[in-house]
């Protein structure tokens, strides 16, 4: 664990620079929005927010895990002291379906709560999909999420190992199924079956609101399926799909980080 930040950093910037690259050689769709105003709004966001966080809640997730791990905290840390003696690698994988399941729902909660949604609405609000929206996320809205697993990762006592996996696959996973490419049919029908791909994604990112409430997966679409939320086409096409929301409509709110800043105390 002492090279968690090179492992989440290398992963990162490797997929990003990959998706970004695809994204320009063969864009699925055109960007309403220049990429300069888009990218400096979003990626001013990513900074803001990480900057943010850290000064919230300094300490990460890999360390609370591992100070559980030794301390006995959580539920799987117990299971020693019950006689449960559960396989190193069942606890590792069950962590990370605990963990993705969680984050399916916390999305679907900041879709369903009004004020929750205020923050979530920074995100759709961008009038295009691309890895950068990956990113788009308001810092308080982080915050919270940071928070969601932290109590559960220290409740179930999860491996250290087990959260690190699960933070470079969300992070990677929202990267690609956001990227602004059309994988060919004869991948993306397979990839569908098991991955929330990048047009199943845009259709979460949808002006129509029983579009936009559904397929809340970053990464499997399991969960999608058990609890109804999986749709598997919207109303119209892929390339003619309208992103977004229909009250921002190419706004300057989305090309400006302080637009997205202020965005949720707005009434609009």
């Amino acid at each position: 664990m002492t090279n968690e930040v090179w492992w989440r950093l290398g992963c990162f910037f490797s997929i990003l620079v990959v998706m970004m690259l695809l994204e320009g050689c063969k864009p699925a769709r055109q960007s309403p929005i220049t990429k300069t105003k888009r990218w400096t709004a979003n990626f001013g966001l990513v900074f803001v927010s990480s900057i943010f966080a850290r000064l919230i809640i300094p300490i990460g997730l890999t360390a609370v895990a591992l100070y559980n791990t030794e301390n006995a905290i959580g539920l799987f840390n117990q299971a020693f002291y019950i006689n449960v003696n559960l396989p190193f690698w069942l606890t590792v994988v069950l962590g990370l379906f605990i963990l993705d399941i969680i984050i399916y729902w916390q999305h679907r909660l900041f879709h369903v709560v009004p004020m929750l949604w205020r923050l979530h609405r920074v995100h759709h609000a961008d009038a295009h999909v691309d890895t950068s929206t990956g990113l788009r996320f308001h810092p308080i809205e982080i915050v919270l999420s940071i928070v969601i697993k932290l109590l559960v990762v220290t409740a179930l006592g999860i491996p250290a190992i087990a959260v690190l996996i699960f933070e470079i696959t969300l992070n990677g996973l929202a990267l690609f199924n956001h990227a602004n490419i059309r994988l060919p049919q004869a991948i993306e029908k397979p990839l569908r079956l098991v991955l929330m791909t990048q047009i199943l994604h845009r259709i979460h990112h949808s002006q129509v609101v029983k579009e936009t409430n559904s397929n809340y997966g970053f990464s499997v679409i399991w969960w999608d399926k058990l609890f109804g939320s999986y749709k598997d086409s919207a109303i119209k096409s892929d390339g003619d799909l309208d992103i977004g929301l229909s009250q921002y409509p190419q706004a300057k709110q989305n090309a400006s980080l302080w637009g997205l800043l202020i965005m949720p105390f707005k009434n609009k």
